[in-house]
């Protein structure tokens, strides 16, 4: 019975959770990294919960997110969690609505929540902190244009993280300019590693995955490797030179199957880059589904490992550089890819120096 639903269900759903009926299991099935099975005793929720602190949680980002994180999206199918979520206090109601909410849901994985306006509070012991609030972005509006209205909100945010986290606190930096955020949390969280400090330009991955499946009419859990290079911003440039599609052949290089060197120079580009804005312009907000579901991806892959061969992109702090680099990860370390000729890099690293050290 087991075999004939897996075969069912594979490929159907980029995550599934059902319970066997009259049975002990419960069954993940993972399609995107690759695919991944999982057949666990539901006695192994007896592990310790991870706490997750999600600010500006009864935002946009913050409300597709914190579900995510309940289900185990972000850490896994076994893995309970405690949620802190923290917001301003004129969201206060909003943020408790949110928590209403995640209580009716039931989510097995679903220890505890935390809703609150404290940033010590919300603070306090937590293992992995996502960083979603901030002033918005609005249509016209450019990531330097919301900068100063950030600088305030990290440094405060960025202290008591230094003080209350756990140790060994793992920061994912969303809100916008993700870059000089995560460089104002650095700078005001010392005794933070720097390792342990990252923001989010696995959106901006993940958008060139897309548009390359978009473009062979491939499925996009067949697409790997694509790069970004630089900032979370439109200065950032998507690299396919070493990206490749599975086919029923092997392996193929993106360019060997585009076979459009003018789209890959000028098109593909310019819409990863501005595919925020298009957003924006298209649904008068900006990404939200996109951008939690991201930050599931960068933590995921970052705590529990990137598939061999595969690499993905995330902004990291490399001797004080706020950067997004190929990397791949293992035992909950992230590490930049070494050894190929990336032959882009020596064009995007003038670019890098001239924005400063963000």
């Amino acid at each position: 019975m087991i075999s004939n639903l897996l075969n069912t269900l594979i490929g159907t759903s980029l995550y599934c959770y059902f319970q066997l009926s009259a049975s002990p299991f419960t069954v993940f099935i993972d399609s995107r990294n690759p695919i991944l099975v999982s057949l666990f005793r539901s006695s192994a929720m007896a592990k310790d919960p991870v706490r997750v602190l999600v600010t500006g949680a009864a935002g946009q980002i913050g409300y597709a997110l914190v579900p995510m994180i309940a289900r185990g999206i972000m850490l896994g199918p076994d893995q309970p969690v405690i949620l802190h979520m923290l917001d301003i206090p004129p969201a206060a109601e909003a943020l408790n609505g949110v928590k209403m909410e995640l209580v009716d849901a039931a989510f097995p994985l679903l220890k505890g929540v935390i809703a609150t306006t404290d940033v010590v509070e919300a603070c306090t012991g937590v293992n992995v902190a996502v960083m979603v609030g901030g002033f918005p972005r609005k249509e016209g509006m450019e990531r330097k244009d919301v900068m100063s209205k950030n600088v305030s909100i990290y440094k405060s945010q960025a202290s008591a993280l230094e003080k209350h986290a756990a140790a060994n606190c793992k920061v994912l930096v969303v809100a916008n300019p993700a870059n000089t955020n995560a460089l104002i949390l650095k700078e005001y969280a010392p005794s933070i590693p720097e390792k342990n400090i990252t923001c989010l330009t696995r959106l901006d991955h993940n958008r060139a995955l897309g548009q390359i499946s978009e473009k062979l009419n491939v499925q996009v859990s067949d697409v790997k490797n694509v790069i970004i290079w630089g900032n979370h911003s439109s200065t950032q440039y998507p690299d396919v030179t070493h990206a490749t599609v599975t086919t029923p052949a092997g392996e193929k290089s993106v360019p060997e199957l585009v076979k459009d060197d003018e789209w890959l120079k000028s098109g593909f580009i310019s819409t990863v880059q501005q595919r925020g804005a298009a957003i924006i312009k298209a649904r008068k907000l900006s990404s939200a589904l996109s951008a939690a579901s991201s930050a599931c991806d960068h933590i995921r892959d970052w705590v529990c490992g990137t598939p061999e061969g595969t690499w993905v992109s995330m902004g990291t702090v490399p001797a004080g550089l706020i950067y997004s680099f190929p990397v791949t990860c293992r035992n909950g370390e992230w590490t930049i890819v070494q050894g190929e000729n990336f032959s882009i890099f020596p064009v995007v690293f003038p670019l890098m120096s001239s924005q400063g050290r963000s």
